[in-house]
């Protein structure tokens, strides 16, 4: 699951909210699933991982969470989850991640040698401007994230 903001206050932002009713419905539909939570301390508050896991710890047992809270963006996030994917002989995995992220996000993964499958948050409760400018910033963050992740991935098979 990747993060997003956390408020000042400990709680989880609009977005991460909604990712969280997100992984919740899917932890129901796959009960034995690892949930890998993952974001680090932002600007303000707990990790964004600790917050996704209080959101779920009343429908996912605390064995199946995995807390990455190193991961500071998408890209890292995707590595991480990536190499806890591979360490673990999980193959397909799930991007829990607004519809907006969702393209640059399994982009990302599959770079690092996991497959995913989409899921979709709908957010059409929120005002279109706000769905704007979230398509848009994705639109300039996955070219940039595709050559970030390509280099990342030729250093580090050139170890």
């Amino acid at each position: 699951m990747f993060g997003a903001a956390v408020r000042a206050d400990g709680q989880p932002s609009g977005a991460l909210a909604g990712r969280i009713a997100l992984a919740r419905q899917l932890a129901r539909r796959w009960p034995e699933a690892i949930v890998f939570c993952s974001g680090a301390v932002g600007d303000e508050g707990p990790s964004e991982a600790s917050v996704i896991a209080r959101g779920l710890r009343d429908t996912v047992i605390a064995g199946r969470l995995v807390l990455d809270e190193e991961s500071r963006d998408t890209l890292q996030t995707a590595r991480a989850a990536a190499d806890y994917a591979r360490a673990n002989g999980i193959a397909r995995c799930v991007a829990c991640t607004d519809n907006w992220h969702q393209p640059r996000a399994r982009m990302l993964l599959r770079l690092f040698g996991v497959a995913s499958s989409p899921v979709r948050l709908d957010h059409g409760h929120r005002p279109l401007r706000r769905r704007v400018r979230a398509y848009a910033r994705e639109a300039l963050a996955l070219p940039y994230d595709a050559m970030a992740g390509s280099w990342a991935r030729l250093r580090r098979s050139g170890r």
